[in-house]
């Protein structure tokens, strides 16, 4: 990943009439210093050959193929000609675009170039031409020219690489974000049918059955079901509407204040939630997210597996030397009286696992000694999930 402390150079992307401002002060800055440094070069023809290798440098980013070719060619010739003696700067100058910008072919032998740029670089910092100085001169620029050709296509060509690899990185982030969104709306749906299909199936066992001696219990069961159907179909309807929109539209996740909500629907089944809140907020909200879902779950398996039950539900804060945690108990006293046969067990233990692991704290869940059963769960308030 990029180095966050790394300020790029310029704090956003320059605009193509920024990037041709930037390399005209380059194109018409090595013309002076061809000039001047070489006096024979202001013959009329050797101007003009100087003008075509540095003035089309200001539009290399806009047409780099051509550029290089007629930058390539003037180069050529000036250093046939005897106008100029550097290697191929100018050229150098012009194929790092076209290096950056050209799709790569398989053929192409861009490791190759480099190793010989390599020796190139090598044989100039410590290697020699023996024999006639005229020699050793045309020697030294064609080594130096392929030395600056061969470290110009090998640095673009990195830095494509460079850029592909961060954009396919972006690109797979991008997958995971919406993988992962999909996952907790997946979470959520599971939550919304759980909870409201088994409030939903305890009020219809209890209208149907006390349906011919207490018909007025029977008709207020009734009047449940049609309230918990109607915001379970405006949730889904809600959640389906962003898988198909994509990510981004989910409301606010429930937090500890939707507490008291929860406990006013498993009310509604027959079990009366005793709610002890030791934690004022503050909590991250992912945290907050999660107690909340925890919470649900284990109050939804005693109105599923229990009622009509009493059930305590204690939130916590505990203090500790790693910023502490919070402790969330949800106890209930055993079954009483049951109406309808317990249903089948689910999957509810396994989420709230699954959600307390994700955030790094512990999870316990069994039968107590005195009856009943426990549900417990440890967050950490510097989990990896806040």
């Amino acid at each position: 990943m990029d180095d966050p402390d790394v300020r790029p150079l310029f704090p956003r992307p320059l605009r193509p009439r920024e990037l041709v401002a930037l390399d005209v002060p380059a194109g018409l800055g090595y013309a002076f210093v061809l000039i001047v440094d070489h006096p024979d070069a202001r013959h009329p023809a050797a101007l003009a050959l100087i003008a075509a290798m540095t003035l089309p440098l200001a539009v290399r980013r806009r047409w780099p193929l051509t550029v290089f070719c007629v930058v390539s060619a003037a180069s050529v010739a000036a250093l046939a000609l005897g106008v100029v003696r550097e290697p191929l700067a100018a050229a150098a100058y012009a194929l790092y675009p076209v290096a950056l910008g050209t799709r790569r072919r398989r053929w192409e032998p861009t490791a190759a170039i480099g190793a010989l740029t390599l020796g190139a670089l090598l044989l100039a910092a410590f290697g020699g031409v023996a024999g006639d100085p005229e020699d050793r001169r045309t020697v030294e620029t064609v080594v130096l020219g392929a030395l600056t050709l061969g470290g110009s296509w090998t640095i673009g060509r990195a830095v494509r690489e460079r850029r592909a690899y961060a954009a396919r990185r972006a690109e797979q982030a991008a997958e995971r974000a919406v993988t992962e969104e999909r996952l907790r709306i997946a979470r959520e749906m599971h939550d919304v049918v759980s909870h409201t299909l088994s409030l939903i199936g305890v009020k219809a066992g209890v209208a149907a059955h006390v349906a011919d001696r207490r018909p007025e219990e029977a008709l207020e069961a009734l009047r449940v079901i049609e309230t918990t159907s109607r915001q379970a179909l405006a949730e889904m309807r809600h959640l389906l509407g962003v898988l198909r929109t994509g990510p981004g539209e989910l409301s606010p996740a429930p937090g500890l204040a939707a507490l008291p909500e929860v406990a006013e629907h498993a009310a509604a089944a027959g079990v009366r939630v005793d709610l002890d809140m030791r934690v004022a907020g503050g909590l991250p909200k992912a945290l907050e997210t999660a107690v909340h879902r925890i919470v649900r779950e284990a109050v939804t398996n005693v109105v599923k597996h229990a009622a009509p039950a009493r059930c305590r539900v204690l939130v916590d804060h505990e203090d500790g030397d790693d910023g502490g945690q919070v402790r969330i108990e949800v106890t209930d006293d055993g079954p009483g009286r049951r109406v309808l046969p317990a249903p089948p067990p689910g999957h509810g233990l396994i989420g709230m696992r699954e959600r307390v692991m994700a955030h790094g704290g512990t999870f316990t869940a069994g039968p107590l000694p005195g009856g009943g059963f426990r549900v417990l769960a440890r967050l950490p308030l510097n989990g990896d999930g806040t």
